[in-house]
């Protein structure tokens, strides 16, 4: 008994170390947006939410924080659409480039987001002579993420049992009825654990964003913007809070629609061979 405790003592430390390194700067990031002063140093002044009161007022600061929340909800819902109409051809179907589609869909994943964003560059004003706007940030943000919500998608649709769908087509449903009865049901969880990791990543965009923003920018674009300026760094360390926060709240609840997914779908295929 002692000797497996001694064996797991370094994998234990490595766990505690990977946290301290991943989480503690999010820690101090939150602590410090309390701290009663412009300087953002240790030991603290006081406590305060003087900083947290001064968002109120901070007119471009929320015009920019609407302005992501329109990109990203837009961005998402159309990523989830297209994913997952993607996911359902390439899982359920065989075509003529099904590989070579699959394969090319993923590339977004790998690619860095600003050598993207200087292609989407290239290719919106000097192609296409188009100006910079917010429809053009919500475009180049569904290209990055219709990946992600394929790839959760086809791994929902791969999970259950095909069963559940030839029964449903031999009790007389067409495959349209069937599509929209029983699969995307079925499919809910993964469509809307899609819909809010690529919510989070267009809302967090900024190196592809920072290189198509016009005359109206996005909230990261907008804080960085606001970093050259240390009286209003308090200010920004308060929004940060707030979004950090509320990422985790977004990403808490993607993963445990993932589980509540994997759940219903062990249920279901109990059922089917039962």
């Amino acid at each position: 008994m002692n000797n497996n405790r001694l064996q797991k003592l370094p994998g234990f430390f490595y766990l505690i170390i990977v946290l301290i390194f991943l989480y503690l700067p999010i820690a101090l990031l939150i602590i410090l947006s309390f701290n009663d002063s412009a300087v953002m140093a240790f030991p603290l002044r006081g406590f305060t939410l003087h900083w947290y009161q001064q968002l109120m007022g901070a007119g471009e600061l929320w015009k920019a924080t609407r302005n992501s929340l329109f990109v990203a909800s837009v961005s998402a819902l159309l990523s989830t659409i297209l994913g997952a109409m993607a996911a359902v051809a390439i899982v359920r179907y065989r075509f003529p480039g099904r590989d070579a589609l699959l394969a090319t869909s993923s590339i977004p994943l790998v690619m860095p987001s600003i050598v993207l964003g200087a292609g989407l560059l290239v290719f919106f004003r000097s192609l296409l002579g188009m100006e910079l706007s917010l429809g053009l940030i919500t475009a180049s943000h569904v290209l990055i993420n219709i990946p992600a919500c394929m790839l959760i998608v086809m791994a929902r649709l791969a999970g259950f049992s095909k069963n559940l769908e030839e029964a449903a087509m031999d009790l007389g449903a067409t495959p349209w009825q069937t599509l929209l009865r029983v699969t995307l049901p079925i499919s809910l969880p993964a469509l809307l654990a899609a819909f809010l990791v690529a919510f989070t990543t267009s809302f967090d965009e900024y190196a592809m964003t920072t290189l198509i923003t016009g005359t109206e920018t996005t909230l990261p674009v907008y804080l960085y913007s606001q970093l050259r300026f240390p009286r209003k760094l308090p200010v920004v360390l308060a929004l940060g809070s707030i979004i950090i926060v509320g990422t985790g709240i977004v990403i808490v609840a993607a993963e445990w629609l993932r589980r509540l997914g994997a759940t219903a779908d062990k249920n279901s295929t109990m059922e089917a061979n039962r």
